[in-house]
């Protein structure tokens, strides 16, 4: 994986984009979150040419967002399926805002493709800022300030 400039690496979204900012990799993680684990999964699902697929699910397991797990099914030779690590989980949020905003600003007219809910209630779940009161805030009322790691 190419190490960002010195001057990006202080920032959160250059670094991010270091791990998931090619073509493929947040729509595989998309389909692992869905619980999709095996490279053939993946290509079905995502169209995608084999040799991109398997360069990007390397990539996501280097960055730590998969692991790779064997697994043999009967009669057949052991293989590798991909797993969401914590970090490829803590993804679920960042995906759902991308939903959030596509809905919004690029709508289909077939309505959300995706739907987060509640595992125990069932009920759909909605992203927002809260503060350290538990007060609920817009994003028209968030103002971004330089963190400590900023450069100035």
């Amino acid at each position: 994986m190419t190490t960002p400039a010195p001057s990006l690496q202080r920032c959160s979204i250059a670094r991010t984009l270091d791990v998931l900012g090619q073509k493929w990799s947040l729509l595989i993680v998309r389909e692992a979150i869905w619980g999709r684990t095996r490279f053939a999964e993946f290509r079905a699902r995502l169209g995608i040419a084999p040799d991109i697929l398997a360069d990007r699910l390397a990539r996501l397991v280097e960055a730590g967002i998969l692991e790779r797990r064997p697994y043999r099914d009967d009669g057949e030779r052991e293989r590798d399926e991909y797993v969401l690590t914590d970090a490829g989980r803590a993804l679920t949020p960042v995906l759902a805002a991308m939903v959030d905003w596509g809905d919004e600003f690029r709508p289909t007219g077939f309505g959300p493709s995706t739907v987060y809910t509640s595992r125990t209630t069932g009920e759909p779940v909605r992203l927002t800022f809260v503060d350290a009161a538990g007060v609920e805030h817009s994003p028209a009322d968030i103002v971004p300030v330089r963190g400590p790691g900023a450069l100035t």
